[in-house]
């Protein structure tokens, strides 16, 4: 969560856990920090698309399809379009907007539609909710990397029994994302997407890595050679350019599951500026 004059200037720490009873829905006290509250239409648009290609079994065969969006900004938009996103894939859909700010969640409070649409007072502790799929974007940059580690289990300990974690980070306009897949055991796999059209090299994505990753983007870590491999595949299919940079991005992704690399998914969705790869490939040494 990011602070003011932005998030790169001071870097916001966490306590260290400490094990405490789980409390009813809204009784939990709010862990976090604000964050600067900015937002665009459609800039969660890329992470949405996949939520609606990946996570909409795990939402239906759930007893209660809740999803939390967490650290929705000054705007309820973001939160609103996932709910447009998902309803129509997942009966019986509830979407809750946390913010750690009372004054943008009384900012809302016209927009709520329980149970199919919610706003509350929550941070990282999900206001005692037990959510299938929490959404949380743009609200660890501002840690330093073990707070946000921290942050990670808080909210993994959340979840629901087969619940996900999506965690991640885009640029104002969400034309360049990344996000961490995690379940209650730890990170799975790391989604790398794009406006392809808008890249030199998909190099150009590390500085959207997650806050667990982009300090690791140097020589000698498994994120940097990934990144550096991408460029090299990404170079070699130079000569696909004339059909448009979304082919060549499926090609360069091609060459990266044929050079052993272990991608996630349809390699439909690489057309789509995508590419899911196994977090043991990626994780920090």
């Amino acid at each position: 969560m990011t602070r003011a004059g932005g998030d790169h200037t001071q870097r916001a720490s966490l306590p260290p856990l400490k094990k405490a009873p789980r409390l009813a829905a809204g009784r939990a006290r709010a862990l976090g920090l604000p964050t600067r509250g900015t937002t665009n239409a459609n800039r969660l648009r890329r992470v949405d698309r996949w939520l609606v290609a990946t996570q909409v079994p795990r939402l239906r065969d759930a007893a209660r399809p809740l999803v939390v969006d967490l650290g929705y900004g000054a705007s309820a938009v973001t939160t609103l379009e996932l709910l447009e996103r998902l309803a129509p894939e997942v009966p019986g859909l509830e979407v809750v907007g946390l913010e750690i700010d009372p004054a943008r969640v009384e900012a809302v409070a016209e927009q709520r539609d329980p149970p199919r649409l919610d706003f509350r007072v929550g941070g990282f502790e999900l206001a005692g909710l037990r959510p299938v799929l929490v959404r949380a974007f743009n609200v660890l940059r501002q840690y330093d990397e073990d707070s946000a580690a921290r942050a990670w289990d808080t909210m993994r300990g959340a979840l629901a029994p087969g619940g996900l974690l999506v965690e991640g980070t885009c640029d104002e306009w969400g034309r360049r994302s990344t996000w961490v897949a995690l379940d209650e055991d730890g990170p799975l796999t790391l989604t790398l997407a794009a406006r392809v059209a808008d890249l030199d090299r998909p190099a150009d994505l590390a500085e959207r890595l997650p806050k667990a990753l982009i300090h690791h983007n140097v020589p000698g870590e498994p994120v940097h050679e990934f990144l550096r491999a991408f460029d090299t595949a990404w170079a070699s299919a130079a000569g696909l350019s004339t059909f448009g940079p979304r082919q060549r991005w499926a090609a360069a992704v091609q060459t990266l599951a044929e050079d052993g690399w272990p991608l996630v998914g349809s390699s439909r969705r690489w057309k789509h500026g995508e590419v899911t790869v196994r977090w043991s490939a990626v994780a920090p040494r």
